[in-house]
């Protein structure tokens, strides 16, 4: 699979109705299937990448059969290539690292998505984790770290995103964290 261009994602309140989203999107267009699943409270949370036009067609057809399911959507026609590696988490922090922490938390998974994108666009961050609403009670996460005006820019760029969209739970900048905050991804 190539690194998509565009990336398209669908929040549902149903899981059934999820389901049949799920299935609307994959035979609309050609896209990559990155994430499926159940999350907490009973959602459901697609999330599709590929060509632009070919996103914006899944998303358009997944919108279509959502009836009044959909808590939250988004497309991100150029979306930053650093937010598929912290999607998958699979970015590997060096054991000497010691960057700051920024870390921004969202009502949805979907959001955090968007706020991923914005901080890696506005700052030069590593996006190191995007946690999208397991085990977070249907919450988003994302983890970035780097210089300490960067993490700050990053962070700033990433809650403006998510305040817009009224989903901003919280947004944190710690200037020299711990190691031990870092301990998981090392």
């Amino acid at each position: 699979m190539t690194t998509p261009r565009a990336i398209g994602a669908v929040e549902l309140s149903s899981v059934g109705v999820g389901y049949r989203v799920e299935d609307a999107m994959l035979k609309a267009a050609t896209v990559d299937l990155l994430i499926a699943r159940t999350i907490c409270s009973g959602k459901y949370l697609v999330i599709v990448g590929g060509g632009v036009s070919q996103v914006q067609s899944s998303l358009q057809a997944g919108l279509a059969a959502a009836s009044d399911s959909v808590i939250d959507h988004l497309l991100i026609p150029n979306v930053h290539e650093s937010v598929f590696p912290a999607l998958g988490q699979s970015v590997v922090l060096g054991k000497d690292y010691a960057g700051a922490l920024g870390v921004v938390e969202t009502f949805s998974g979907t959001s955090a998505l968007a706020a991923a994108d914005a901080a890696a666009k506005a700052a030069r961050v590593t996006l190191f984790r995007i946690h999208v609403a397991m085990a977070l009670g249907g919450k988003g996460l994302i983890l970035m770290t780097g210089g300490v005006a960067d993490v700050r820019a990053g962070v700033q760029a990433a809650a403006e995103e998510v305040r817009n969209r009224g989903l901003l739970v919280s947004e944190v900048v710690i200037p020299r964290p711990s190691p031990e905050l870092f301990s998981d991804y090392l």
